[in-house]
């Protein structure tokens, strides 16, 4: 699986732009504020039909004075050629076809295109908000299950339906009778979601140890522990015994919208002891083990984003990481193009990008 190219129309700072990538590395590189980050966000969207950036609605990604944004991305699967078209407008819902195809849901366009994206701000993961760490979950668990999203936005549904009623319930106590329907629903879709969590969480321990330990060079032990808030056996039983909490806060105060995970090394919560240094190495153990996962589950390598994380590892840490990505297609904006030329990694393209512009001035092999 590799992306052949990505063309973009008022799309952020692009009023149209096209760049081709190679099967191996492809760099973008400039100054800050120049539209780097921007090209990866729109294969990330045209992936998952989402930002990765958290809070981002498809009106933000509009060039500003336009009115509707179009990304045109051509993969290659199999030998196969594929498009995908994703039509952004202001006052509509999103539009997306598949090789000339319109799909109704974003489920259709789950698994044609597996990327993983891997920031600065992922290097934070271990020490955010829980928030930080459900996102991560649900972002992979996304891609990789169908059913999983499915599931998760009934889920993120029946919620905000039972919060609303839980408002009315305060001020009006006659309709408590109302919400046996909807814990119903969302236990089964939570009990699911739960299921899945801990399902994949097992899966990552199995292969994050190792290369914990790798990059540690044996001196530490990397466990996940999945922080399921309730035990989908005792979902139900939990809602009914808290519904006078949830009254009183208006909200649903349990179910895996509240979820966490930690992040043990020998033994030892990196989350609360762990150092600046040992939480940065977890962080980077989880990418390289969730690339590791993602071509376990779909038999082919994901395509990887790097936004500017090379300069945020040591020596040390980015030759791991580079190690790791030798057979895959990796696409990687950074401010210095020179930082890389004595990699010993495949350069394919290397693109200027200025002021919402990309020009290539490079291709090369290492």
């Amino acid at each position: 699986m590799y992306i052949e190219s990505i063309e973009l129309s008022n799309y952020r700072n692009y009023s149209n732009v096209k760049v081709e990538f190679g099967k191996n590395t492809n760099i973008l590189y400039g100054d800050n504020a120049q539209g780097k980050t921007n090209i990866l966000e729109s294969i990330y969207m045209a992936a998952t039909t989402k930002s990765h950036r958290k809070n981002t609605q498809d009106k933000d990604i509009i060039k500003i004075g336009e009115d509707e944004s179009h990304i045109r991305l051509f993969v290659n699967k199999k030998d196969i050629s594929h498009k995908i078209d994703m039509h952004l407008r202001k006052s509509k819902n999103k539009g997306v076809a598949i090789d000339g195809i319109p799909i109704r849901r974003a489920t259709e366009l789950y698994g044609l295109l597996n990327v993983i994206f891997f920031s600065p701000e992922d290097l934070t993961i271990i020490k955010n908000g829980p928030a930080e760490r459900r996102r991560f979950m649900d972002l992979e668990l996304c891609q990789i299950s169908r059913l999983y999203y499915q599931n998760l936005a009934s889920y993120n549904r029946i919620l905000n339906q039972r919060n609303n009623l839980l408002k009315q319930i305060y001020h009006n106590r006659s309709l408590i009778d109302t919400l046996d329907v909807w814990n119903m629903q969302l236990v089964d879709y939570g009990s699911r979601i739960i299921k899945e969590r801990r399902n994949f969480i097992d899966m990552m321990n199995e292969i994050i140890g190792e290369i914990h330990s790798h990059l540690t060079s044996g001196k530490e032990k990397l466990e996940i522990v999945y922080e399921c808030n309730v035990d989908e056996d005792k979902f139900d039983e939990t809602l009914q015994e808290k519904t006078e909490m949830d009254i009183r806060y208006s909200s649903t105060q349990s179910g895996p919208h509240r979820d966490d995970i930690s992040f043990l090394i020998n033994g030892i919560d990196a989350r609360k002891y762990g150092s600046q240094g040992q939480q940065r190495t977890v962080a980077l153990s989880l990418k390289m083990a969730e690339i590791k996962l993602v071509k376990r589950i779909i038999n082919d390598n994901p395509i990887l984003l790097l936004d500017d994380v090379m300069s945020e590892l040591d020596t040390s840490r980015r030759d791991a990481l580079i190690e790791e990505i030798k057979d895959i297609q990796t696409i990687i904006t950074c401010t210095g193009y020179d930082d890389f030329v004595k990699e010993q990694v495949i350069i394919n393209n290397v693109y200027s990008v200025v002021e919402g512009t990309a020009t290539r001035v490079r291709t090369e092999e290492a």
